[in-house]
Parts: C-alpha cells; sequence; structure tokens
C-alpha cells in the first residue's frame, strides 16, 4: 500500500464482509431479471452490480431493459430476499472472531440501505456492534466506486481518510476506497474472485482468521 502512518479506523463493508448475503441474493437476481427479460449469469451479476448501489442497478437495468424503471421497480421480489435472508442468511465465516480481536473503532460504509443492514446486521447478531455507526449510499450523491461514501464516513467518524483503512470484497467498493485516499483489505473469499480485487493499493485475502493481523500490522 502506498500509504503510511497509523490507522485510526476500520471501515467495513456489509454485504459479503459481516454479512453472506451475496451468495444468496445473486441466485435471486438471476431468476428476477430473467423473469423481466435479461439473461444474466451469476458471474454478469457479480461483475456488473455486486458493491454497486441500488441507484445504479435501477438505472443499468433500465437503460438494458430500453425503459426506466420505477423507484420500486423490484419490490415485487421483496418477499424472495426477505425468505431467503429469513431462512438462509449467517455472518461472513470467521468475521466475529475477527471483530473480537480487532481494539481499533470500527464503522460500516454499505452500498444497501439502512433498512436492509438494519435486518440482515440484526439477523446475524451484528447490529448492535456498530449501531450508531452505520452508513448508507442513501446518504452521499454517488455511491462505490466513487469515494462520497467512505468519505462521509470518515467525517462522521472525525477521522482523516489517510487513517482509515477499508475492508471490501467488491471491485467497486476496493476502487472507492482508493479514490478516498484510504488503504484496503480486499476480502476475496466471497462472490468476486480474488484477481479481479488486486490493485497496487489493495492487500487481498481469503480467510478472515487474517483479518486482525491485518489491521494490526497498519494499526496505530
Amino acid at each position: 500500500m502506498s500509504n503510511s502512518g497509523p490507522i485510526d479506523l476500520v471501515i467495513f463493508d456489509c454485504d459479503g464482509v459481516l454479512v453472506d448475503s451475496e451468495r444468496l441474493l445473486v441466485n435471486v437476481e438471476v431468476e428476477m431479471f430473467a423473469e423481466m427479460g435479461l439473461a444474466l449469469t451469476v458471474d454478469d451479476i457479480v461483475r456488473d452490480f455486486v458493491g454497486r448501489s441500488d441507484e445504479f442497478v435501477r438505472f443499468e437495468v433500465g437503460r438494458r431493459l430500453g425503459r426506466e424503471l420505477a423507484p420500486d421497480w423490484d419490490a415485487a421480489y421483496a418477499d424472495r430476499y426477505r425468505e431467503i435472508l429469513d431462512r438462509d442468511l449467517e455472518a461472513v465465516d470467521g468475521i466475529v472472531d475477527a471483530l473480537d480481536s480487532i481494539t481499533l473503532p470500527m464503522c460500516v460504509a454499505s452500498s444497501g440501505s439502512h433498512e436492509k443492514m438494519s435486518f440482515t446486521l440484526g439477523k446475524t447478531g451484528l447490529f448492535e456492534r456498530f449501531e450508531g455507526r452505520i452508513f448508507s449510499a442513501t446518504e452521499v450523491e454517488r455511491g462505490k466506486p466513487f469515494p462520497d461514501l467512505f468519505l462521509h464516513a470518515a467525517a462522521r467518524m472525525n477521522t482523516e481518510p489517510s487513517s482509515c483503512v477499508v475492508v471490501e470484497d467488491s471491485v467497486p467498493g476496493v476502487e472507492a476506497a482508493i479514490a478516498a485516499g484510504m488503504r484496503v483489505f480486499a476480502y476475496g473469499g466471497g462472490v468476486t474472485p480474488p484477481e479481479r480485487l488486486a490493485r497496487d493499493d489493495a492487500v487481498v485475502f481469503t480467510d478472515m482468521g487474517d483479518l486482525p493481523g491485518l489491521v494490526a500490522s497498519v494499526g496505530g
């Protein structure tokens, strides 16, 4: 990583980093997009949509369909999302032990809505760890890969961007953190292959058990 100096804040993405939701949702989205007339594979969805804001997905799906979609365009599929998350959602393997071992201040900055994060973090028993320190792309003008959300989180946490490290699992998220001038630990144990996350300014890892050591290596 090109940045140096102590780290004072660890910023976590939510989906795929704290909660293992993306593995579940991409399969629902394959079905959903097929019913809408878009033939997309799991890999297509991971490449094009994982880590992006709801607003971006709505715009891009509408563009591909050749029509503008209403803000509640995916409401008809909400029950499917909720059912699979309620039934199968778990915390990412190893993240609870990792969080227990990290002593620096932590927060969440996610492309998901506050409503979604309240549900997923609550379902996995992680909400109370971050309550009052959860930030959503709905709070900023531009979502990932722009740096706005991470800069917003750092400002709300009274921390300089150069003193933050971001834990991400998506290409847009990694690029957003780099654009914000933050260090990045890119988790390659989820739906995005590790090689896609590789950047000169990012450290790629595939086991959450390694995260506390990584944080300690740059910690304040």
